[in-house]
């Protein structure tokens, strides 16, 4: 996909990501623990499904399973040595379960080295993207990020390694502030100045409580907003299940609003499922029916 094309997805209409992939991992048997990419190598059916699924919901992207199979994690979990074999098995995953009519984003993530020096964090997004690109992803994402540097780094690491479109996503209060220091609001500013497709958050709170973040974010920026929130906020049980507050009626309702305030590009983080983009899906063709 040419980034030509991606801005031209968008000016479609509202697009639709998909929703949580750890948070059903976990309901479908995954241990608490393991190394999710490794977990999902071996368990291949199991993502398949839930990605299908999701393409069948209205996802006109889904996230490979990709999160973190970067340097750092994988060296930690004595894996480095296939990085390459990982994280192509995991993008021909997610291609098996959508075909080619749904388009296939290679994730990326933090590196929790927040004080690393950016020459290094280059080379440690250079390494993945370019195997990302290798293995025939659609665009790229860096999702939950926590500060600004490290975003920087991803995206000029894709500027280097290919041509794809990259969406940047921001894991934020509900205030707008970044947990590295910060806002959001100064960074998918600069994040777009650089050249980033799409720009917006992930993760941390539910769509109730991001209205004005994102009429705020609408303000600063051109391209496409991305908003893929969590089901609300979680209450963890006895067991250590985190229970989030939101059906998806709920939760699809509040999204609406988002779209209205000048979200793009949607969909849902932790403790959403194929059930809460099927509603998003119904929110996108009325927002967009009545443009």
């Amino acid at each position: 996909m040419t980034r030509e094309e991606f801005k031209q997805l968008v000016n479609r209409g509202t697009v639709l990501v998909d929703g949580a992939t750890g948070s059903n991992l976990l309901k479908a048997g995954m241990p608490r623990g393991v190394c999710a990419e490794q977990w999902i190598c071996e368990n291949r059916q199991v993502m398949i499904d839930l990605q299908r699924a999701y393409k069948e919901a209205g996802s006109q992207i889904v996230y490979a399973p990709t999160f973190t199979a970067n340097r750092v994690n994988l060296t930690d979990r004595g894996l480095y040595g296939q990085i390459r074999e990982l994280n192509r098995e995991l993008v021909g995953i997610s291609r098996e379960a959508v075909g080619t009519d749904c388009l296939v984003a290679g994730d990326l993530t933090t590196t929790s080295k927040m004080d690393e020096d950016y020459g290094v964090l280059l080379d440690i997004y250079r390494e993945q993207i370019g195997i990302l690109a290798e293995a025939g992803v659609d665009l790229l994402v860096a999702e939950t990020m926590l500060g600004l540097d490290e975003t920087m780094a991803a995206l000029e690491a894709c500027r280097e390694v290919c041509s794809l479109p990259i969406m940047c996503s921001m894991t934020i209060e509900s205030d707008g502030s970044l947990f590295f220091g910060g806002n959001v609001f100064d960074t998918v500013q600069a994040l777009a100045e650089m050249g980033a497709d799409a720009v917006g958050i992930n993760c941390s709170v539910g769509p109730d409580r991001l209205e004005s973040v994102v009429q705020n974010m609408k303000k600063q920026v051109t391209v496409p907003l991305l908003v893929k929130p969590n089901a609300g906020m979680p209450t963890i049980t006895e067991t250590g299940e985190a229970v989030y507050s939101m059906e998806a009626e709920e939760f699809a309702q509040h999204m609406k609003r988002l779209v209205e305030l000048g979200a793009d590009v949607i969909g849902g983080c932790c403790g959403t499922t194929p059930e809460f983009i099927k509603r998003l899906a119904e929110v996108c063709r009325r927002c967009d029916g009545g443009k």
